[in-house]
C-alpha cells in the first residue's frame, strides 16, 4: 500500500478553537496568507499569534469539511508586534493578560519577548508588573518554550506530549541535558517511557550496545516488564538470560550490571532454597510489608468471640437453613481468629456463611466494612450480603500525589474506623493494593478475605491468595460440598468436576450448559456470531450487550478477541446514519458499541445521573458507547450507573471493544450467558483453571463451542499460571526489620 503523501503547511495561529490540557490534542485555525484553514492533532502549547510549520495530510471530515491533521511541527516565535501582542494576549504566559501584554508591546515593541526571557528586572518598567512577578512570567516562559523543544525533540521518537511533560516536572530545565547525558534515565518507574524508544536515541548518539547505563536499564526493563505478567520477582539466572537475549551482549556484562544496581539498591536479591531471586526495590518493599503485617495481625488479633453455637443455631432457625459442619467451622474461626480465608467454588454456600458471620459481628457491636476490587464484584457483594460493599479505591479513598501518581489517604496515619473488613474476591486483588489496604487497617482488626482459590490471579502482580494459603499460617477454610439446589445447576456441578480433573458433562440439552461440537474454526466463529446476535436473544430474551459475554482463552486467530470483536459488532450494532462513529489509532469505535477499560486509570472522572461525581476507571470495567462528541473530540460511555468522557486521543489506549474479551479480563465480572469457543487454544492457554474461571462467569447459560478434545486437554492440564513471588517466604522468616 502506498504511503499518504506529507504537505507542510507555513502560518499564523488565528484561534485555537479547542484543547485538552491533558494530551495537547488541539483544534485551530490558521492564516497562511491566502487562506484560514483548520489544522488538527497533537499540538502542545501552540497559541495564538505563533507562527507554525505543520507538516501533515488533508483529510475531509463529514460534518466540518476539509482540515489539515497535524503528524508534526515545528514552532517559530511571533516576528512581528502584532503576532507578539496577540500571544501575548492569548492567556499563553501565565502572569499575562490582554492589559499587560499591551503595556510591555508599548514599552519594548518587538524585543518583548527577548526582554521577558532575558531581561526580566527589566519588566518592573510596567505598570502593575512587580520584580517577583517579573521573575515569575520569564520562569513561565522559559518552561513553556522549553517545553516545545522538549516536545520537538522526543516527538520524533513517539515520546507522547503527556509522557514529555512528565519528564519536564522530573527534570525541569535541564531535561535535554540529562536525556543526551543517559537516555534510558527515561526507563524509571516514575516516567515508564519504553525501553526501545531510549535505545533508540542512544542508538542516533551512536552509543555502544555494551553501555553499562543501557545493560542497568535493559535488566530494570525486564522485571518491570515482568510485572505485567504477575511476577513480583525473577530468579537470577532467568532474568540474566532474557536481558542477555534481549540486549544483545555477553551474560558477563548483565551479571555485572546486576551486581552494581544490587550496590546501589535499585535492584535486591533474595536467596530462597539456594536460589537467588531479583526485585525491584518497590516490589521487594511491598511483600516484605505485607508478610510482616500479616505476621502482626497473628501477633495482635481481633478479640476472640467465644461459644457462638447459639447465635449459630437462632440464624439457622431464623432462616430455615441447615450449615454444614465446613460452614460453622468457619463461622467459629472468623470468631475466634485475628484472620479467615474463606475460599471455595460456586455453589458451596460461601456467601451464605459470609452473611451468618456478618450478622454475627454486628450483634456483637463490631463495625464491618465491606470490599471488593472491582465495581461489578462490589455490586454483587451489596446484592448478595444486603450491606454496602465499596470497591477497595473507593474504600481507602484514592488520591495523588505532587507527581500525579495513586496514593490512598486511608492509611496508617488516617486508619479506617472499623473492627472487621471482609474484602471479596481477593484472588483479583494485587500487591500494591493488598498493601495498601493492610496500610489502612487498624491494629487487631479483624479480616475475613473471601475467594476461589481455583480462580485465576490478579491481573496485576502479585499472587495473593494463593500464597497466603500456602503460607500455612492462617486459619482457611476451603467450601466444597455443594448444596442440593445447586446441584441442579451444570454449571455448579460442571465446575466442580473440572475443578477435579473430571470431564464435564457435555451432553445435556435441558439444563444451563451447552456443547456445540466444531471442527472448523471458520463455522464456530459464524455460529457464535449467530448465538449473540439471534439465537440467544431470540430465545431468552437476553440482551447481546448487556446479558451475551463471549469469553476466548486468547486474542490471536479466528477465535481470538480481535478477529471475533469485529464481526460481533456488525451483527449486534451495525452501521447505521444515525450512528455516530470515529476511527482512532486505526480502531473504529461506533455508538452503541460494548467497550472495556484496558488498564487503571485513577484520575478519569466521572458522573451518574442524580449529581454524584468522582475519579477512577479500573481495568476491567465494562460499558456502552452513548455519545461521540466530534467537535469536542470526546466520547461518552456508560459504565454500570456512571457516565465517562474520554478524548478521542486516549480514548484508543484505554478502551478496547468488548463484546469478545480474554478470560483473563473478565474476572471479577458476572455476566447472564457465556459463550466459550474451545478450537485450536494454543497451549499456553490450555490449562484448567482457565477454563474453570470462563465457566463460572456465567450466573444462567454457558455454551461451549469447539472440540471434545480441547476441553480435555485443558480439564487434564493443571499446571497453573506460574508466578514468581517473594510472599510465602517472607511470611515465614524473620523481616521484622521491614516495618
Amino acid at each position: 500500500m502506498a504511503e499518504e503523501k506529507l504537505f507542510e503547511l507555513t502560518g499564523s495561529v488565528e484561534r485555537v478553537v479547542y484543547r485538552n490540557d491533558k494530551n495537547q490534542y488541539t483544534v485551530l485555525e490558521m492564516n497562511t496568507g491566502e487562506e484560514l484553514i483548520t489544522v488538527v492533532g497533537s499540538l502542545p502549547y501552540a497559541s495564538e499569534g505563533e507562527e507554525l510549520h505543520v507538516y501533515g495530510t488533508w483529510t475531509n471530515h463529514l460534518s466540518y469539511g476539509e482540515q489539515f491533521k497535524a503528524t508534526a511541527f515545528e514552532h517559530a516565535r511571533p516576528a512581528t508586534t502584532e503576532a507578539m501582542l496577540k500571544y501575548l494576549s492569548s492567556g499563553a504566559i501565565k502572569g499575562i493578560g490582554s492589559t499587560t501584554a499591551n503595556r510591555i508591546i508599548e514599552l519594548f515593541g518587538n524585543q518583548a519577548l527577548d526582554v521577558i526571557e532575558n531581561e526580566p528586572e527589566r519588566l518592573t518598567q510596567v505598570r502593575g508588573i512587580t520584580k517577583k512577578k517579573a521573575l515569575q512570567i520569564s520562569e513561565e516562559m522559559k518552561q513553556v518554550y522549553g517545553i516545545r523543544e522538549l516536545m520537538t525533540y522526543l516527538g520524533t521518537y513517539g515520546v507522547k506530549p503527556e509522557q514529555t511533560i512528565a519528564i519536564w516536572k522530573m527534570f525541569g530545565d535541564d531535561s535535554l541535558n540529562c536525556i543526551r547525558e543517559d537516555p534510558y534515565c527515561m526507563c524509571s518507574e516514575e516516567l515508564a517511557i519504553s525501553f526501545n524508544i531510549a535505545d533508540s536515541i542512544a542508538e542516533e548518539m551512536e552509543r555502544s550496545a555494551d553501555n553499562m547505563d543501557r545493560v542497568k536499564a535493559g535488566v530494570q526493563y525486564v522485571l518491570r516488564h515482568n510485572l505485567n505478567n504477575g511476577h513480583t520477582c525473577l530468579p537470577a539466572d532467568k532474568l540474566c538470560l532474557t536481558a542477555q537475549h534481549m540486549l544483545g551482549v555477553e551474560l558477563s556484562q548483565v551479571q555485572d550490571a546486576i551486581y552494581i544496581l544490587c550496590e546501589e539498591f535499585q535492584l535486591i536479591n533474595e536467596n530462597f532454597e539456594g536460589i537467588d531471586y531479583l526485585f525491584l526495590p518497590k516490589q521487594h518493599q511491598c511483600e516484605t510489608y505485607i508478610a510482616e503485617r500479616m505476621k502482626l495481625m497473628l501477633k495482635y488479633p481481633a478479640q476472640a468471640i467465644l461459644d457462638i453455637d447459639e447465635e449459630i443455631a437462632h440464624i439457622e432457625e431464623d432462616n430455615r437453613i441447615e450449615y454444614a459442619e465446613t460452614q460453622r467451622q468457619a463461622i467459629r474461626l472468623a470468631m475466634e481468629k485475628g484472620v479467615l480465608i474463606l475460599t471455595g467454588g460456586p455453589g458451596t454456600g460461601k456467601t451464605t456463611t459470609l452473611n451468618a458471620i456478618i450478622q454475627i459481628l454486628k450483634e456483637k457491636g463490631e463495625t464491618v466494612l465491606l470490599a471488593a476490587p472491582t465495581g461489578r464484584a462490589a455490586k454483587r457483594m451489596s446484592e448478595l450480603t444486603g450491606e454496602e460493599a465499596k470497591t477497595i479505591h473507593r474504600l481507602l479513598q484514592v488520591e495523588w500525589d505532587e507527581k500525579d501518581r495513586p496514593v490512598f489517604k486511608k492509611s496508617e496515619r488516617d486508619p479506617l474506623e472499623c473492627d472487621c473488613l471482609v474484602i471479596d474476591e481477593l484472588s483479583m486483588v494485587d500487591s500494591y493494593v493488598f498493601e495498601s489496604v493492610l496500610r489502612a487497617l487498624p491494629l487487631s482488626c479483624r479480616v475475613i478475605f473471601v475467594g476461589d482459590s481455583d480462580q485465576l490471579p490478579s491481573v496485576g502482580e502479585g499472587n495473593i491468595l494463593k500464597d497466603l494459603i500456602d503460607s500455612a499460617l492462617f486459619a482457611t477454610v476451603q467450601l466444597k460440598e455443594i448444596f442440593r439446589q445447586s446441584m441442579q445447576s451444570l454449571i455448579v456441578t460442571n465446575a466442580h468436576r473440572i475443578v477435579e480433573g473430571e470431564m464435564p458433562v457435555l451432553r445435556a440439552r435441558d439444563n444451563d450448559f451447552f456443547f456445540m461440537p466444531y471442527e472448523d474454526k471458520l463455522a464456530a466463529a459464524d455460529v457464535i456470531v449467530s448465538l449473540c446476535a439471534n439465537r440467544l436473544p431470540k430465545s431468552y430474551h437476553y440482551s447481546p450487550v448487556t446479558d451475551i459475554q463471549v469469553l476466548c482463552p486468547g486474542r490471536k486467530g479466528e477465535l481470538g478477541t480481535y478477529e471475533l470483536n469485529k464481526t460481533l459488532r456488525e451483527a449486534v450494532n451495525p452501521k447505521a446514519k444515525e450512528k455516530n462513529e470515529i476511527k482512532i489509532g486505526g480502531e473504529l469505535y461506533r455508538l452503541g458499541d460494548k467497550v472495556m477499560q484496558v488498564r487503571n486509570n485513577y484520575q478519569l472522572p466521572w458522573a451518574r445521573e442524580d449529581g454524584t461525581q468522582g475519579e477512577g476507571v479500573f481495568n476491567g470495567d465494562m460499558g456502552i458507547i452513548v455519545e461521540i462528541d466530534k467537535p469536542a473530540a470526546t466520547l461518552k460511555v456508560l459504565i454500570d450507573d456512571k457516565f465517562v468522557t474520554y478524548d478521542f486521543e486516549h480514548a484508543g489506549s484505554e478502551l478496547e471493544l468488548a463484546y469478545a474479551v480474554t478470560v483473563h479480563k473478565s474476572q471479577g465480572n458476572e455476566f447472564s450467558a457465556v459463550i466459550i469457543p474451545v478450537l485450536g487454544t494454543v497451549s499456553n492457554l490450555s490449562y484448567r483453571n482457565l477454563l474453570y474461571t470462563a465457566i463460572t462467569r456465567a450466573k444462567n447459560l454457558v455454551i461451549l463451542v469447539g472440540q471434545y478434545e480441547t476441553i480435555a486437554r485443558m480439564v487434564q492440564n493443571n499446571k497453573r499460571t506460574k508466578r514468581y513471588t517473594g510472599l510465602v517466604r517472607f511470611l515465614k522468616e524473620n523481616h521484622s526489620d521491614s516495618l
